[in-house]
């Protein structure tokens, strides 16, 4: 797994002050995406134990709300098995700092429906993750009031309490 970037202090994809890794390598190629360079998996960085190391001590300090994956996109299958090794350790060390991923592809149909039954590390991954902002960025749904998305077909959800309750279950606040 490559990525394209980690900005150490981001306030702009999700609550509070976070660490926010974009990874390299998408197959939904969204018109006027934001992060177009981040399309191709060869781009950037060689993801190693060197970066999560890094991204483990940017984690520390207490302002340091959580974790923040976003692309490119996270939930292609090397992504997502380039990630758990990161995610383990940052439940492990961080267990009360948030993790959010935002992905094009549908919670409910493309991630539970399709993946979980295929790969089985997007089980555990899930299990990590506590905030998906689900959805492909649409042109023509374009929002700029939606908090930490956008457009408008865009939904946050609560990923533990949607896999408890075998439903999606938008998170409060951000209907």
């Amino acid at each position: 797994m490559n990525y394209a970037d980690i900005k150490q202090y981001d306030i702009a994809n999700g609550p509070g002050v976070r660490i926010s890794l974009f990874v390299s390598g998408c197959t939904h190629r969204c018109k006027n995406c934001f992060n177009e360079v981040a399309w191709d998996f060869n781009y950037g960085k060689p993801f190693t134990e060197e970066t999560i190391s890094t991204i483990i001590e940017y984690l520390e300090p207490d302002y340091i709300w959580g974790l923040t994956l976003l692309g490119g996109e996270p939930m292609e299958r090397a992504n997502q098995q380039g990630l758990l090794p990161l995610l383990r350790k940052v439940r492990e060390r961080y267990p009360k700092k948030s993790i959010w991923c935002f992905s094009g592809y549908l919670f409910d149909r493309d991630i539970v429906g399709r993946m979980m039954k295929e790969w089985p590390e997007t089980e555990e991954l899930l299990s990590y993750i506590d905030v998906i902002v689900d959805g492909e960025f649409v042109e023509e749904k374009k929002d700029l009031t939606k908090r930490f998305k956008g457009s408008a077909n865009q939904r946050t959800i609560d990923v533990q309490a949607s896999l408890r309750e075998g439903k999606v279950v938008i998170l409060e606040g951000f209907e």
